[in-house]
Order: C-alpha cells, then sequence, then structure tokens
C-alpha cells in the first residue's frame, strides 16, 4: 500500500512546533517537555493516531541522540530505570485496548496538568536522594503513561531529577531510557495495527523537522538558559492539557 498523507492545515500546524519543542527537549535538556507533542496533536486528530505518527519521529530523534550522548549516560541509574520501564511498557500494551478515544484524552489531560503543578509546586530538590524502590515505581509508571501516549518524561524525572546528575550525563541517560522504551513499543503498535500508510507517511514527511528540533535542542544546551523556554512550553502543555482534560470528561459523561 502506497504512502499517503494527512491533508489537514491545522494537523501540521500543530505538529511542526510540537515536534520541534519535542526535539529540542530531547536533545539539549532532557526535561520530560517532549510529553507535549501528543496533547498538541490531539487537539486536532484523535490521540491514537498522534501516538502513532508520532513512535518513527521519536525514534529518528532517538539515533541523532544516541550519537550526540554516546558514552554519557549513568549505567546505575539504567539498571533501576529500564526493568520497570519495560514493565510499564507491557501493563500499557496489555491495558490499551480498554481506553477509548476520550479515556485516553482524559489520561493525556491528567498527565500534562499534573506535570505542569508537580513542577509550579516543586520547591527545590529534596536532601536526599529518593530510594531505588521510588525509581522503579515512577520508571514503571513512565513506561505506561510513554506507551498510551509518549509522555514518559514527567513520571520519570520525579526520580531522576533528584538524582542530582551532571547536566550532560542526565541528558545522555533520558536519551538512552527512552531509545530503549521507544524500540520496545514498535511491536505492540504492530499487533494494535497502530501503523497505516498514512499515518506512516505523514511520519516520514516530518523526519526533516524532527532532525532538525533535536539538532536545536543540541545547539542551544550550552547557549540558552532553560527558564524561558521551559515557561513558554509548559504554559503550551498545560492550556492543552485543560482543553483534552475537558473534552474526555465531556465525552465519557456524554
Amino acid at each position: 500500500m502506497p504512502f499517503n498523507l494527512i491533508d489537514n492545515p491545522w494537523f501540521y500546524a500543530a505538529a511542526v512546533p510540537a515536534i520541534i519543542l519535542t526535539g529540542i527537549s530531547k536533545g539539549g535538556f532532557g526535561s520530560g517537555i517532549g510529553g507535549v507533542a501528543v496533547p498538541l496533536m490531539a487537539l486536532v486528530i484523535s490521540p491514537v493516531q498522534a501516538a502513532a505518527i508520532m513512535l518513527p519521529i521519536l525514534m529518528v530523534m532517538d539515533a541523532v541522540g544516541l550519537l550526540a550522548y554516546r558514552g554519557r549516560w549513568d549505567r546505575a541509574v539504567m539498571r533501576v530505570i529500564l526493568p520497570a520501564g519495560l514493565a510499564g511498557i507491557a501493563i500499557g500494551w496489555l491495558t490499551f485496548r480498554y481506553l477509548n478515544e476520550y479515556a485516553i484524552r482524559l489520561v493525556l489531560g491528567a498527565i500534562a496538568i499534573g506535570f505542569v503543578a508537580n513542577v509550579a509546586a516543586r520547591r527545590g530538590l529534596p536532601k536526599e536522594k529518593p530510594p531505588a524502590a521510588k525509581g522503579r515505581f515512577w520508571s514503571m509508571v513512565s513506561g505506561f503513561t510513554s506507551f498510551v501516549a509518549h509522555a514518559g518524561g514527567p513520571p520519570l524525572n520525579v526520580w531522576l531529577i533528584p538524582q542530582r546528575l551532571d547536566k550532560a550525563v542526565f541528558v545522555g541517560t533520558t536519551v538512552v531510557f527512552f531509545a530503549a522504551i521507544n524500540a520496545a513499543k514498535v511491536v505492540p503498535y504492530l499487533a494494535l495495527g497502530l501503523f497505516d500508510a498514512r499515518n506512516l507517511g505523514t511520519s516520514v514527511a516530518l523526519f526533516p523537522v524532527a532532525v532538525a528540533g533535536i539538532y536545536l535542542g543540541i545547539f542551544l544546551q550550552r547557549r540558552l538558559s532553560a527558564a524561558g523556554f521551559m515557561k513558554t512550553v509548559y504554559a503550551l502543555l498545560f492550556a492543552a492539557g485543560a482543553k483534552l482534560l475537558y473534552d474526555g470528561i465531556a465525552g465519557l459523561a456524554a
């Protein structure tokens, strides 16, 4: 079956900036704000289709990120987070068929708003590093939310940020973790029938945007303060999350 593309211009108006922001996040900040992509795209298309389109794009970003941060990741941390993250993927696969579009919109909205609220409420890092048991729990949650909506960054960061890793090692660790997590999603997504000609064709058409975004993030890492950039993304994420939360509740109540 030949590839074709989504022809809705509003989709590209949401997808292009969302993918660029995701690339900047993955390439330079490792902050979890890459989870903005599916919520923004889900304002225009179904969240399931948005997730399917984003997975190949994320894997292209992962390849660039692995090259840029090769060798700069924490192996002890990875032994805690990766097995639990893969368990979360398995849970997502087993439960995905029971989530309808409105339930997924509700989950997306709750994740987006919860992440922004957590950032706003945080007052510095804990005095002690959280134990590995909490790391396994939040990594499993990260695997699940990553499977459903490619939004695994916020749960992972609850445990990972207080580990106080060097900035480059922190970014590199998240790059390696999500590269493995995204690769693990391919077989489940195929089994669930999420990859069709239109979704794959649209993903391929957006590959150049993905590569440009991650290289921009690598370039900006040492040249741009993350604070102003993240405030803008948090505002977008909160607004998109509120709309998705409303749509999900209204749809389930109908």
